[in-house]
């Protein structure tokens, strides 16, 4: 009873895509947030946070735990609501832009009694997708096996980081929000992990990515955002050149 609840919960929380497509305005950036605040009771998890995010960058967002990262980036990722700000995702509401952003969480918030194929397909119906063959190419992509049926709560740590990642990506959005995604993951697979994202930004991708490994994003980020006790202390170009 309780795994039908969740399950009702997740689905009306993420409508199909079909029940949320827009066009992205060509003008306006992939994120643009103003005067974004968030405040629980008399704490402010995040500050007056305002920046804008250009297509094809890969953006790293850091700071110190407790610093606001996860709220700002479910913030923009629509699944929390700011106490004050605006928030919009290629010119729009973030409720109206989901079909276009991909998000994955810190927890990998998959289901433990199913195969990596049957999460996606799960997911995959929430955004009115139903091909098997898009997902099955979203699992090759992160260097899994579409064809195993190992249940995924018998998934090693670096598993389920790549399934959640192949959950994030298999309806090709034009944004990529990521929580930690290199968490307790191991070297070849964070490696993989990260060819995978340098290739999406290549392809035209906006990706924005809370990470404390910063030796690994050296090579990959094009600018760097800090934020301290809520407040966004820092944008900043890497010394990344493009070959």
């Amino acid at each position: 009873m309780r795994r039908s609840r969740q399950l009702l919960a997740l689905r009306h929380r993420h409508p199909a895509q079909k029940e949320t497509e827009i066009t992205p305005s060509a003008e306006a950036p992939p994120v643009s947030v103003q005067n974004v605040s968030k405040i629980y009771g008399r704490t402010a998890a995040v500050r007056d946070v305002s920046f804008t995010l250009a297509p094809a960058r890969f953006y790293v967002l850091r700071g110190e735990n407790g610093a606001g990262k996860s709220t700002l980036l479910r913030m923009i990722a629509g699944l929390n609501q700011p106490t004050q700000g605006d928030v919009r995702i290629f010119g729009h509401k973030t409720k109206d832009t989901r079909a276009h952003v991909g998000y994955m969480a810190h927890a990998p918030l998959l289901y433990d009694e199913l195969s990596g194929m049957e999460n996606l397909r799960f997911f995959g119906e929430l955004y009115g997708i139903r091909s098997d063959d898009v997902l099955q190419k979203a699992m090759q992509r992160v260097g899994l096996d579409p064809a195993l049926t190992r249940r995924v709560g018998q998934y090693s740590q670096g598993m389920r980081q790549r399934l959640s990642l192949a959950r994030a990506i298999f309806h090709s959005p034009q944004l990529l929000l990521l929580d930690e995604p290199f968490s307790n993951v191991d070297p070849e697979s964070s490696t993989q992990i990260a060819k995978l994202l340098a290739d999406m930004r290549s392809a035209g991708n906006t990706i924005l990515l809370v990470t404390h490994q910063l030796g690994l994003m050296a090579e990959l980020a094009d600018e760097f955002l800090v934020l301290s006790a809520g407040e966004l202390v820092s944008q900043t170009s890497s010394r990344r050149t493009d070959a």
